[in-house]
């Protein structure tokens, strides 16, 4: 199969046209030029990767943490209406057996999904529960923990190390460096996050192997003139990418500019989106936790605690590039900068040698179009559900 476009996002850079070959699920040339015999010519828009999300709780009022076999096929089939065509299940803060038995189920999520039709699983973000006390957001606090030595060869030893494929933890808390340490060396991505760590327990943290800032600003020691924080730390230090939920609501728009400025290549832009992404105003369960929608669509515990959010990814893009942000850079945090963080170099970009997960954007940067390994998904009227 051939494409042309138009205009694409390729090598970050907004550009066109452009010209690529699939077979096999797979980009295999990419060339500049317009080729009108193509199979598919897309003479308007923008063609992009697919979107990457590293951190969605659930959508489409569908909790993971509690999901049937049906909800996550729901969740998955739903996604690539919205552009994200690869994503990374959250579990939050839980008993350490439960959080084992969440990865169970997402590895039969994956393993049902392999064939499609369904936005790709890439394994799981565990967000806890080695978590600060005094940044833990909605995280139940009886459920917090630290890392211990035991408790990481739990983890370690119950699972295939391929469906865990990031985990938060507080890099102050005792034990947190040597499970740092441990979790990279065996090959998951560490990030730090719900943490009240200074910039130089940071600065310890990258040097252990952590390489993400879970949700930049948020449940995190904030950024002072004199002790940067984490923000300042990690904005400050190239060994870090920096999660950043871009609903204008976790972090202002002066804050999300400032952020793409200070980090250039190092953004990922995140949803941390929970059953109520997708779903009108109302009431909704995070991992147990009950939260409340309101007309603003921010989801609020009892507390009125921000409780992760009812964003979806291609949201996010327009958020970003509402804010005046170029095209490619925007694109790219949602794609190959989250592909990259968890060490999938084969998504999240048009190359030679990626998967062919596309999207084809309208004008005003709304998914017309998404392909997954090659396969579209038609717009599934009056609910975004993908189908073959």
């Amino acid at each position: 199969m051939r494409i042309s476009a138009r205009r694409a996002v390729v090598d970050g850079e907004l550009t066109g046209p452009v010209t690529m070959t699939v077979d096999d699920r797979i980009i295999t040339t990419v060339e500049p030029y317009a080729d009108p015999e193509a199979d598919i010519v897309l003479d308007e828009g923008v063609l992009t990767a697919g979107l990457v999300d590293i951190q969605i709780n659930g959508a489409f009022g569908v909790d993971f943490a509690a999901a049937d076999e049906a909800g996550w096929d729901r969740v998955a089939a739903a996604l690539p209406a919205t552009g994200v065509t690869s994503f990374q299940p959250t579990l939050i803060t839980a008993p350490l057996d439960r959080l084992i038995a969440g990865l169970d189920t997402a590895t039969e999520a994956r393993d049902r999904q392999e064939d499609g039709p369904y936005a790709r699983i890439l394994g799981v973000h565990l967000e806890g529960p080695w978590l600060s006390p005094l940044k833990n957001g909605v995280h139940e606090a009886r459920f917090l923990a630290q890392p211990t030595a035991e408790a990481v060869d739990r983890l370690l030893g119950a699972v295939g190390f391929d469906i865990l494929t990031l985990l938060t933890l507080a890099p102050e808390l005792p034990g947190a460096l040597e499970a740092t340490r441990r979790l990279t060396a065996a090959g998951v991505p560490v990030s730090i996050g719900h943490t009240d760590a200074t910039a130089v327990q940071v600065g310890a943290a990258a040097d252990a192997g952590a390489t993400l800032v879970t949700h930049i600003f948020n449940a995190q020691r904030g950024l002072a003139h004199r002790e940067p924080g984490v923000p300042g730390a990690a904005l400050a230090d190239s060994r870090y990418r920096v999660g950043l939920i871009a609903d204008l609501h976790h972090v202002a728009a002066e804050i999300c500019t400032l952020i793409f400025r200070a980090a250039p290549g190092r953004v990922v832009l995140v949803t941390d989106a929970i059953a109520a992404a997708g779903m009108p105003p109302g009431g909704y369960v995070l991992s147990g936790i009950p939260v409340t929608v309101g007309e603003d669509g921010v989801p609020r515990n009892i507390d009125g605690t921000i409780a992760g959010s009812a964003l979806t990814l291609d949201q996010a893009v327009r958020n970003m590039i509402g804010l005046g942000l170029p095209v490619a850079a925007v694109i790219e945090a949602a794609s190959l900068v989250p592909a990259d963080a968890i060490g999938r170099t084969d998504l999240g970009r048009i190359a030679p040698g990626a998967r062919a997960d596309l999207v084809h954007w309208t004008e005003d940067f709304h998914p017309a179009r998404t392909w997954v390994d090659g396969r579209e998904f038609p717009a599934f009227v009056g609910t975004g559900v993908g189908r073959v």
